[in-house]
């Protein structure tokens, strides 16, 4: 992998923010999301149904809500990541507990790392990243771009 194929994305000075938690850790979403209400009203908010439900009733906050995750919410967040129009996942979920959709989780984390957006699967990591003080900045991410890395790759063999 090459700079060549590395593409500037821009995050926006206001961040579009994912709100993704399995059923054993919505408690924890909304008790993180409560610490974390000041911050969050100042970003825009995204988050599979469930959990967008379960936010906007218990914060009153504004969420665009997607699907539940089994039901192709991951996917769909996953698909508003590739067209750069989500900056930051904050997926708690549950690492010790079997979930009928893991291939979805799994595509999901792919794809947040796959375009180098700011993936917290834990509260701990979660604090760390709405108090950063790149939270109100733009920033510039380096996304490779792998359609262009792949012709590069098949140039290479070919040659």
């Amino acid at each position: 992998m090459s700079y060549e194929t590395m593409v500037k994305v821009k995050f926006p000075k206001k961040k579009r923010i994912a709100l993704v938690a399995h059923d054993s850790r919505k408690k924890d979403m909304v008790d993180w999301a409560t610490y974390n209400k000041e911050l969050l009203t100042t970003r825009e908010l995204f988050a599979t149904g469930t959990t967008g439900t379960i936010l906007e009733r218990e914060l009153g906050l504004k969420i665009h809500k997607f699907k539940s995750g089994p039901l192709g919410g991951d996917q769909q967040i996953g698909a508003r990541i590739a067209e750069h129009e989500i900056d930051i996942v904050i997926f708690l979920w549950d690492p010790l507990q079997s979930h009928p959709h893991e291939p979805d989780i799994y595509a999901l984390q792919r794809i947040a790392t796959v375009y180098n957006v700011v993936l917290a699967c834990d509260r701990s990591t979660a604090d760390f990243v709405i108090s950063s003080p790149l939270m109100d900045e733009t920033y510039e991410k380096l996304v490779l771009n792998y359609e262009k890395e792949r012709i590069s790759q098949i140039d290479r063999l070919l040659s």
